[in-house]
């Protein structure tokens, strides 16, 4: 610690920090403009200068260290006339277009000229600016009212980790310029830009700040739940913006969040109930739509239970999936509802709870970024969860911490890993496996945990010395010193953050990679300690609010098992449960052979989020009634006998939980289009009207009876619930209560060329591809491949490929890709243009395909 005094006032601060630290702990305020405390001090504008007892000229307060018996002024009449002269000097080449520029009334700036009462300009200078830069996507720059702070730099290369930004020249001539090709589309810049030089495009013209109003929610385009404001005018959500220092995510957003929600307003939106009459679709009443419902699920009589079925979904909220899970279940007396869940989260998370009692993430994300080692393992989690990513830069670029990549394709954080482990498809588990061994032998497991926590440690450590720890090593296709090198970082750090994403929950061997990867996470240290953690990722919104829920036929909301703790809800229901239920294959199957007559499909399309699409699309040609709650017209509403138009999430109240546990909530910002209602008022009044009373379930009340049966949401008060609450307690097993699985691991047998899918960056599952801002980056599906393997097919960048599998084949376009090795191809999930889920099966998100120039 050091002592100074400001403006004659004692402070104490930490050895290290700034002058401008100082003056904030104690209240005093030194005007800033480049000033931003999230990224490194650049000191570039010099608003910020203050005067230090024994130095001759003036010193910037952002980036200047506070030492030992300091004196330093902040206000006088000479920082007052310099302070001034720097303003002045800053509008040079400014333009005085403040009534057209988008930041007026939230510029910067602006904000400074008024505080040093400038009222006008007394230099000249020649302009040398650059024109306008309208080339790139999204955003616009405007170079002459840049007043070079570089905040937008900085927050780049630093927070984002992207370094698309730089400045492109030298003196008076410099301007900031960008590498289209590592941009991320993120907003970022535009969000920390204190002028009107970053402007967003969708936004430019629409609005004057002050005729918004902001209405604090979270976002939902991923499970990470970054907290956003939404800027609502005449009932429409205008943009979407994040306050630094406020938010759990610092302020900052991807192009999800911040481009990604116009698909509320899209030509597509559904705006009222259809009834199919014949060979078309007509708009019918509420009443109407809800009643043909009710209708014919009675018609059904006792066959109901197992005739009926409905698959539910992660874009719902928590009182909403609960509510449709107790409606099959209490009124329906049907246990056959499932969700995407089945073909990835729910496979992990269930050896995850019965290993080491998880029902998700074992701690906060905002913990990632002090850890000392990172490993992520099967996971684009730029993609999938871009705040994770920032935390990742946190924990290795801006401190010291080690980061392992281990995937099975080549990802953006690659340029940042100090180790890359590219293994062979399909060996995930030896990989992992091989890990955990080769830190037991270098002597860094800390066995005294081990033995208190894990309850078979003896067995563990017996088990992994039992491992052909070459062939494993072989099945990797990876040289043993590179896995050492990995397992070092691992077994040296004092925390550990270990992060899996798609390929490992969505992949063929997902449970025995996933049983490998909770073994690693014991060994490495992953769950010890209120730092780092172990980190399961899926991209959709409330995932880990679905699971919750127990939307599928095996869980009990709570995940509790349904076989052990259908009592216990009986009791509370009021209701005797079906004993027996069909996943979502089974539902396949059943609507297959006719005996499932009656599909109720929640804000979920079968026909591009799960495998074997092209065997939904005929199942659900045949299936007897089809009742879509959605809010998009598609491919699949157009299959229905009844369509219901639903509510996007700044459309609705309800609470979410995000991929680390927290329950947040969604504030209704604007009302839904047309007719269409929130999911919980259709479920409700479904509900009402199929129990044959006058009482229409309220949120309030569900949320309650949440609280009650769910352990993990107890302490959760739904009205007094703020969006920026929510906080997760690390997790802390008890002695004993940790399991070593045994893993069977079996060499990769696959031949021939791959297809995998998964999420990419500027797309989050299916809503996106409505959305303007997302569509102009990505605008549609392809299939990735790389040039070697292009150049034998001859077939070039932009040309087309037939690929087939077993279930299906599929024509698409090809985009070159240095990031994959030979032999492995990689294809969006989200585009119903390109629909490669019909080329997969049920067993994971890799197939072998033959591939054909188209």
């Amino acid at each position: 610690m050091v002592n100074l005094k400001i403006d004659g006032k004692a402070v104490q601060i930490e050895k290290g920090a700034t002058i401008l630290a100082a003056a904030e702990k104690i209240g005093v305020t030194i005007p800033t403009l480049c000033f931003l405390k999230k990224v490194s001090p650049t000191g570039a504008c010099r608003i910020c200068v203050v005067d230090i007892a024994g130095v001759d000229k003036p010193m910037t307060a952002c980036n200047t260290v506070a030492v030992e018996g300091m004196a330093v002024t902040t206000q006088s009449e000479r920082l007052a006339k310099i302070r001034r002269q720097v303003v002045e000097l800053l509008l040079v080449n400014h333009p005085l277009d403040c009534p057209v520029c988008d930041a007026g009334g939230e510029c910067d700036l602006q904000n400074v000229c008024y505080a040093q009462d400038v009222t006008s300009q007394p230099f000249g200078a020649e302009d040398v600016n650059p024109g306008v830069i309208d080339r790139w996507p999204l955003i616009q720059q405007v170079p002459n009212r840049c007043i070079l702070c570089e905040k937008c730099v900085k927050v780049c290369h630093e927070v984002v980790g992207s370094s698309a930004l730089f400045v492109n020249d030298k003196g008076d001539r410099a301007f900031i310029d960008k590498h289209l090709d590592l941009c991320e589309f993120c907003g970022n810049c535009v969000q920390v830009c204190p002028t009107g030089t970053m402007i967003s495009k969708p936004f430019k013209f629409r609005a004057r700040p002050w005729e918004l109003r902001k209405v604090a929610s979270v976002c939902t385009a991923c499970g990470s739940h970054c907290q956003v404001d939404l800027n609502v005018k005449q009932d429409e959500v205008y943009r979407v913006t994040s306050e630094d220092g406020v938010t759990r995510n610092d302020g900052n957003l991807c192009i999800g969040g911040f481009f990604g929600t116009d698909y509320l307003r899209s030509p597509a939106r559904l705006t009222s109930p259809l009834v199919k009459q014949g060979e078309s679709q007509q708009p019918a009443s509420w009443d109407t739509a809800l009643a043909l419902i009710v209708e014919r699920l009675q018609s059904l009589g006792a066959a109901k239970g197992e005739a009926v079925a409905g698959l539910a979904s992660p874009r719902l909220t928590n009182e909403e999936n609960y509510l449709f899970q107790k409606l099959f279940r209490v009124l329906l007396g049907s246990n056959n509802i499932d969700s995407e869940a089945r073909f990835g989260a729910l496979r992990s998370n269930g050896v995850l709870r019965q290993a080491l009692g998880l029902s998700g993430a074992s701690n906060r994300i905002d913990r990632i970024g002090a850890a000392e080692a990172v490993l992520v393992f099967g996971c684009d989690v730029t993609a999938e969860a871009p705040a994770i990513d920032w935390q990742i830069e946190q924990a290795c670029r801006k401190r010291d911490g080690k980061l392992v990549l281990a995937g099975q394709r080549g990802v953006k954080l690659d340029r940042h890993a100090h180790t890359v482990l590219r293994y062979r498809p399909g060996s995930e588990a030896a990989l992992a496996t091989a890990l955990a061994r080769m830190i037991l032998d270098a002597g860094l497991a800390d066995k005294a945990y081990l033995q208190q926590y894990v309850g078979n440690g003896d067995e563990l450590l017996t088990g992994l010395q039992g491992v052909d720890l070459a062939a494993t090593v072989a099945a990797t296709g990876l040289a043993p010193e590179l896995i050492d090198e990995a397992a070092r970082y691992l077994g040296a750090a004092r925390s550990v953050a270990l992060i899996f994403g798609a390929d490992i929950s969505k992949g063929p061997e997902a449970e025995a990679a996933t049983a490998a990867l909770a073994n690693l996470a014991l060994v490495c240290g992953a769950l010890h300690g209120e730092i780092g953690g172990l980190f399961p990722v899926d991209e959709k919104g409330n995932m880990q609010g679905l699971l919750d829920m127990g939307v599928c036929p095996e869980n009990l909301p709570g995940q509790q098992a349904f076989a052990t703790s259908k009592a216990a809800f009986e009791q509370v229901w009021g209701a005797t449960l079906p004993t027996a239920g069909r996943d979502a294959l089974a539902i396949l199957e059943g609507i297959e052979k006719g005996e499932v007559r009656f599909l109720y499909l929640a804000a979920t399309n079968p026909l591009v989020s799960f495998p074997e699409a092209g065997r939904w699309r005929k199942a659900l040609a045949k299936v007897e009634f089809l009742v879509v709650q959605d809010i998009l017209a598609s491919e699949l509403t157009a299959l229905a006998d009844v369509v219901l138009p639903a509510a996007g999430f700044a459309e609705k109240n309800g609470t979410v939980t995000s991929l680390d546990q927290r329950i947040n909530r969604l504030v209704r910002a604007t009302g839904a289009p047309g007719a269409a209602r929130e999911d919980f008022a259709i479920l409700a009044e479904l509900y009402q009207r199929l129990a044959g009373t006058s009482q229409i379930p309220q949120l309030d009340q569900v949320a309650s009876e949440i609280t009650a049966l769910v352990p993990s949401y107890a302490d959760t008060c739904f009205p007094t619930k703020d969006a920026r609450s929510g906080l997760k307690a690390p997790f802390a097993p008890a002695p004993g209560s940790l399991r070593f699985t045994p893993v069977v691991l079996t060499a990769p047998n696959a031949t021939g060329p791959q297809l995998v899918t998964g999420k990419v960056l500027f797309h989050f599952g299916t809503t996106t591809t409505f959305a303007n801002g997302c569509l102009a980056v990505a605008p549609s599906g392809y299939v990735a491949m790389s040039p070697r393997d292009a150049e034998a097919l001859g077939v070039k960048d932009g040309g087309r490929v037939k690929l087939t599998s077993g279930s299906g084949s599929l024509l698409a376009p090809v985009k070159l890709s240095a990031q994959l090795p030979d032999g492995l191809l990689f294809a969006p999930c989200h585009f119903a243009d390109t629909p490669v889920q019909q080329l997969l099966t049920a067993a994971g998100n890799r197939v072998s395909v033959q591939v054909a120039k188209a």
